[in-house]
């Protein structure tokens, strides 16, 4: 390929690539997929750039090659299918219970100070190591081991009045009883560091 070709190629890129990215996420319903999809069309299609007469074709030969590239991913695809006598029991996750301890968790954390809150957020969503909070925040790991220590202590103290004042989503939840057991395993961590 002609270094004018390839120019022409990064340009036709560079200009018709949201269009193509559109076509792609047509294609397949996941958009990480869909880039990936895009990005193996265009390097199909590269190999072949000098070959496409029409450049005006050049949409429709992308196009093409993306429906042709998903085909080869759907018939390669492997089947989780095991056959067996008996059917295992068909259980529906209720996702309804995560959504409201998720809910009711995403309130009581606005009772913490905002510093407080970052160490919880990245010490147990983020699940990033003390040091690694440590680094994140800009202070010693000594400093986010104590703030954490509080900032447990604060949810727990607000999820048991809350359960007192009879908020039913604080029991139903088992929140209080994951707090728990989240504390004890940050005091055995403690212990051990």
């Amino acid at each position: 390929m002609a270094h004018g070709e390839v120019l022409d190629f990064e340009e036709y890129v560079r200009t018709r690539q949201d269009a193509l990215l559109r076509s792609a996420r047509r294609l397949v319903p996941d958009p990480v997929d869909a880039q990936d999809l895009l990005q193996t069309a265009l390097v199909r299609t590269y190999g072949r750039w000098d070959g496409i007469a029409d450049k005006s074709l050049a949409d429709a030969y992308l196009r093409r090659v993306m429906i042709n590239t998903r085909t080869e991913w759907w018939r390669a695809r492997k089947l989780e299918e095991v056959p067996t006598e008996q059917l295992p029991d068909a259980r529906v996750e209720d996702a309804t219970e995560q959504h409201a301890d998720r809910a009711l968790l995403m309130d009581i954390l606005k009772v913490l100070a905002p510093k407080q809150r970052s160490v919880v957020v990245l010490r147990h969503w983020e699940q990033m190591s003390t040091e690694e909070t440590a680094a994140a925040l800009g202070m010693s790991t000594g400093t986010v081991k104590s703030t954490l220590h509080r900032a447990l202590a604060r949810l727990r103290q607000e999820l048991e009045s809350r359960a007192a004042e009879g908020d039913t989503r604080a029991l139903r939840a088992g929140v209080l009883e994951r707090t728990t057991t989240v504390r004890g395993e940050r005091e055995q961590e403690r212990c051990a560091a």
